[in-house]
């Protein structure tokens, strides 16, 4: 991957020369409380490539301090996709493993009379923080004797009180410019079961309080977040500034990932999961890890894009295509080459012989010699497309017509000669006759053929599925309407159910990316079965969205 040097390298670079750091230690922490988006790849590949490339380490640690949406499900698919995408952690942590060492540096706070016990309901405490141009009011339990604040604390904590009867706060600053300085809650009650811990606890720390302590207890130099947490700041540096923690991580923020045409709000993703608006997490149309990989696109292909769109402190949009195009440059030099036929018309070669045909060599990749070559069936009868075919062709159509001759990839130069139509006057089979000379499409005596067309053998070709995905909304901004269901885009999927494809795509291994000639690049999905293969279209050959936008 070509690193640029971005603003972040450049501090590290300052803060290793300095001898501020000797080396360089990095976390990925997600909250296990649903799937990875692209959004995330893009802190993937941050914070595991400096570690990387600056021989450093880098944790996976979960942030699981909210027990009631977070999930053993969500915690095995983060692990999934973080190797998936060619990355390994030198150490997996939890939050919840360092929820006794939280609890002790909370009880510091309360005897150094910086954290209290606030018995406020949560309505109270939210009206009394204040506006933007207003300070807040300070709490009637505010100056509460620490010795008092211990014991309701330990009380909170043996599971005395019921959820939202106390709340521990910070004791800050109730009148600062910045809402989150104004006493934040930093403890909460909550009577739910934590998918590590069981019901060893009651009381949750929160996540501004849990985060800067558990990166100073993993020594890490650069805790690397997105721009929403810039006005976090302040307050990750109070609490370790409070404590005596092994080390004060230097927290720095970048602009988080959007990505035109679909949504990586994590409530919205969720959103569009239950109420079965796309079919699971792994939904092919969704920007999820899980269904990029499902659609086809490849660990190489979402590091390059994050590669190509860079680290920077102001947030954008960036364009569908970019993504796409790194999938296609990937694919392009990789793909195996295969053909599929996804709107089938027969054709009968009148003057082929009757039997079972010959075995004609293909290239698995034209660019490519090391993948090799395979044996295409070819036969009397053929499936080809019905868009290469017009029984009243404009002047440029260089494809088959009654009269014409074209080129059939890897095969013969066939002359339409008849065409048949059913009742109501559609096409319904093609007749042609063949040059058996001209095996591999040359023709012996030098004539010029421009059209060349792929075909699938009527008598050994295997029915597939295709399913064609397109963009998830209609709008590029969807999470800017103010109802972004209302945004989805009723074509963003079309399943073909009577596809041919040559029968060296049955079996396909799953997850196997090939490019369909002429038709896009394809992935064969987990619902394929040897007798009847399934095809997921990662991108088209050229990005004809775009095409259509101009």
């Amino acid at each position: 991957m070509n690193e640029s040097v971005n603003f972040i390298r450049q501090i590290i670079d300052r803060d290793l020369a300095s001898g501020k750091h000797t080396g360089t230690v990095t976390r990925f922490p997600p909250e296990p409380n649903g799937y990875l988006h692209i959004g995330h790849a893009k802190s993937i590949c941050l914070n595991f490539g400096i570690a990387r490339d600056y021989g450093g380490r880098c944790n996976l640690r979960f942030d699981d301090t909210n027990p009631e949406k977070e999930s053993e499900e969500y915690t095995r698919s983060i692990e999934q996709d973080v190797r998936w995408l060619g990355f390994r952690w030198d150490e997996l942590r939890f939050a919840s493993d360092y929820f006794e060492s939280l609890y002790q540096y909370a009880e510091e706070l309360i005897r150094r009379g910086k954290a209290y016990v606030d018995s406020q309901d949560a309505e109270s405490i939210r009206l009394s923080r204040g506006t933007l141009t207003q300070p807040g009011r300070e709490s009637p339990h505010r100056d509460r004797d620490p010795e008092e604040n211990l014991e309701l604390f330990r009380r909170m904590r043996a599971g005395e009180f019921g959820d939202g009867e106390h709340v521990l706060r910070a004791r800050i600053d109730m009148a600062s410019s910045n809402i989150n300085m104004r006493d934040p809650v930093i403890y909460r009650i909550r009577h739910v079961s934590h998918h590590r811990t069981g019901d060893a606890w009651c009381i949750y720390p929160m996540y501004d309080y849990t985060h800067c302590i558990s990166d100073a207890l993993e020594g890490i130099t650069h805790s690397l977040c997105t721009l929403e947490f810039e006005d976090h700041r302040p307050l990750y540096d109070w609490v370790l500034d409070q404590l005596d923690v092994p080390c004060h991580p230097q927290q720095i923020e970048f602009a988080r990932l959007n990505v035109e045409y679909t949504v990586v709000s994590k409530r919205r993703l969720n959103q569009l999961v239950s109420d079965g608006h796309v079919d699971g997490w792994d939904d092919p149309r969704l920007p999820t890890l899980s269904g990029l990989r499902r659609r086809g696109y490849t660990p190489a292909a979402i590091r390059d894009f994050c590669d190509r769109i860079g680290v920077t402190k102001k947030d954008a949009m960036v364009e569908m295509g970019v993504l796409e195009n790194s999938a296609r440059q990937d694919l392009d030099a990789h793909a195996p080459r295969a053909m599929a036929v996804l709107d089938p018309l027969k054709v009968v070669i009148e003057n082929y012989p009757e039997g079972d045909g010959e075995l004609l060599d293909a290239a698995n990749h034209p660019k490519d010699p090391s993948q090799g070559t395979r044996q295409l069936p070819f036969s009397r009868e053929l499936w080809i497309e019905r868009e290469d075919f017009m029984e009243d062709p404009p002047k440029k159509f260089f494809r088959l017509a009654p009269g014409s001759e074209v080129r059939l990839r890897y095969a013969y130069l066939v002359t339409c000669t008849g065409v048949l139509h059913d009742a109501d006057g559609n096409v319904t089979e093609l007749r042609c006759r063949y040059d058996p000379l001209s095996r591999g499409g040359s023709a012996p005596d030098g004539r010029k053929v421009k059209g060349t067309i792929h075909w699938v053998s009527a008598a050994h070709g295997v029915g597939a599925e295709l399913r064609l995905y397109d963009r998830l909304f209609l709008v590029p901004d969807p999470a800017a309407a103010s109802d972004f269901l209302a945004q989805l885009n009723p074509d963003s999927r079309r399943v073909i159910t009577d596809a041919w494809v040559e029968p060296s795509l049955a079996p396909a291994a799953p997850d196997q990316n090939y490019q369909f000639e002429r038709q896009g690049y394809f992935v064969a999905d987990p619902d394929s079965r040897p007798e009847r293969p399934v095809f997921n279209r990662t991108a088209t050959l050229r990005d004809s969205w775009g095409e259509q936008k101009k």
